[in-house]
């Protein structure tokens, strides 16, 4: 958990630098439980209405397919996703809606009308590549989902991660238990 709503205009990509700040430690019954808690303890709201992805190489598109599918399928959310994205899901058999990155190369809708919009409430946005300065690809989306207050994943093994904790508890199922029924007490030892 970094503040990037605090650095305006910063792209929301942590270096190793940045990946201790904010730490949360929480409990659980598996990881994936312990993981959303740690997630909620720092704001994340589940996606309710929509996610877009943008997965990056073709190989990061590959290794999500069932995690994809778990949206459509457990969580019965739809999927927006950018073109290369679209493209691996499809032949997949997987279901979305292809968006354009930027307004300049649409015709249609594009990923950055979606989070303006509300459609999409959960962004995961893994680079695939990066310019002559070094800047990863994807920029825009990760800065407009951050100055609309949406979820941000930029790491794929992340992503698929809360992808599987939130099909296998989801919002409904996370029970909340105090510390003495995860670490018993002195006297009771």
């Amino acid at each position: 958990m970094f503040s990037f709503a605090r650095l305006t205009g910063a792209d929301p990509m942590l270096g190793v630098e940045m990946s201790s700040t904010g730490e949360v430690g929480c409990f659980g019954e598996d990881l994936h439980e312990a993981l959303l808690h740690a997630l909620l303890a720092t704001g994340f709201r589940f996606p309710v209405r929509g996610v877009l992805l943008s997965l990056g190489p073709l190989e990061g598109k590959y290794q999500f397919a069932d995690e994809a599918r778990v949206i459509v399928d457990r969580l019965q959310l739809p999927i927006y996703a950018t073109p290369g994205t679209a493209e691996a899901l499809h032949a997949l058999g997987i279901p979305c809606q292809s968006l354009a990155k930027r307004e300049d190369e649409a015709a249609g809708p594009t990923a950055m009308q979606a989070i303006d919009s509300g459609t999409v409430d959960l962004v995961i946005n893994v680079p695939r590549e990066y310019d002559e300065l070094g800047r990863p690809d994807g920029f825009q989306i990760r800065r407009r989902a951050i100055d609309a207050g949406l979820p941000l994943i930029t790491d794929l093994e992340l992503a698929r991660l809360v992808v599987q904790a939130l099909g296998r508890h989801g919002s409904k199922d996370l029970p909340l238990r105090s510390w003495d029924e995860y670490v018993p007490s002195a006297t009771q030892r």
